[in-house]
């Protein structure tokens, strides 16, 4: 018997994540279409480049919001048992409020292992492929960025000239052993910079010392301290453009870890996205036990409504919260450990009391 119930409520538990998923996704799809199609209005595709690049986009979407859905999913479950009467069925058979909700989290958990080892690797394939198909129709096409086993390779078009510049590779704010080369309307080099390494933090590169060879019809060389050039790119859009860890799967990340690196990647940028893998399942878990406090908790059905609405503005919360706490991660004004895990730590402190009231339910 216990089998047939356990079957019961997985199985619907995970047929009402599937409905919410469906909601989800269409609204998603109306949402980023519009962009996509605002994106590419004054360029000549056609309709379906718009169409297929949001169904490449939305799946990555669907699972960065998977928290925000399971919470919601396990509120319109539980307020379905309620309704139905299906709790008072349950505890006739032995069953408390605290063995439902383990049952749902559990199922909630092992759904996040499987999206985080099933469903990501195709995810983050897909991208991949939507970010180098939507980067050849930038509107920053005059200004092309290649990075590759050769380096990091800039192309900039100004005013009155074409600038070069290849570099051993990004480390931070800093682009390494850089060459840039300055070329004149004619397609003539007729400036040539070096330098050890150059501050790419800002749009104003700057330049400790460079040594600049002017190509000219008079040759010259010399040695400039305290050097700025400006461009159209920092360190952050750089990062931006062929570092978007979406690209990077859970698999990926401890397979290639060191190649990322090597690639340009930061340890802090992959410890940071590895921790928030991980701590999806867990995160999921404990979305399932919040939600059950603001719905099995509630006694009357006239309070379902109330209640919801008062856990759909906690939800909110805690997402900005996670917003916020990871924003401070980044800047270092909280350990990055610390910033990934905080949400989670505080919504279990905030169910370890809840949920003793609602087992006494």
């Amino acid at each position: 018997m216990n089998t047939v119930i356990n079957r019961y409520l997985i199985f619907g538990f995970l047929k009402t994540i599937l409905n919410m998923i469906l909601i989800f996704t269409a609204l998603s799809i109306l949402l980023t279409l519009f962009e996509e199609i605002e994106f590419f209005k004054n360029l000549s595709v056609g309709l379906f480049l718009p169409i297929s690049l949001t169904f490449l986009f939305i799946p990555n979407l669907v699972i960065e919001l998977m928290p925000f859905i399971i919470f919601l999913s396990s509120m319109w479950f539980f307020v379905h048992l309620k309704n139905n009467k299906d709790l008072l069925s349950l505890k006739v058979f032995g069953y408390s409020n605290i063995k439902i909700i383990f049952i749902l989290a559990a199922t909630a958990l092992i759904f996040g292992l499987f999206i985080i080892f099933a469903v990501n690797p195709i995810t983050s394939s897909m991208i991949k492929y939507y970010e180098k198909t939507k980067s050849q129709y930038s509107k920053d096409i005059d200004h092309l960025v290649s990075i590759n086993k050769n380096g990091v390779w800039i192309k900039e078009f100004n005013e009155n000239n074409l600038r070069i510049a290849r570099g051993e590779k990004i480390q931070g704010d800093f682009l390494l052993n850089s060459t840039i080369y300055i070329l004149d309307e004619e397609y003539k080099i007729v400036e040539r910079l070096y330098s050890d390494k150059i501050d790419i933090a800002e749009k104003t590169w700057k330049f400790e010392e460079v040594l600049i060879y002017s190509l000219d019809e008079k040759f010259d060389k010399k040695i400039v301290k305290n050097y700025s050039l400006e461009s159209s790119f920092n360190a952050e859009k750089l990062n931006n453009l062929f570092k978007n860890l979406n690209t990077v799967s859970f698999i990926s990340l401890i397979v290639e870890y060191d190649d990322l690196i090597d690639k340009g990647y930061t340890k802090k940028a992959l410890n940071e996205r590895f921790n928030l893998f991980i701590s999806l399942p867990l995160f999921l878990f404990i979305m399932v036990v919040l939600s059950s406090i603001f719905t099995i908790g509630s006694i009357n059905k006239s309070q379902n409504l109330y209640y919801i609405f008062i856990s759909i503005i906690v939800c909110v919360i805690v997402f900005y919260f996670k917003d916020l706490s990871i924003a401070l991660g980044q800047t270092n004004r909280i350990p990055q450990l610390l910033s990934v895990w905080s949400p989670i730590l505080a919504i279990s402190l905030f169910c370890s009391i809840g949920i003793i009231q609602v087992n006494e339910k």
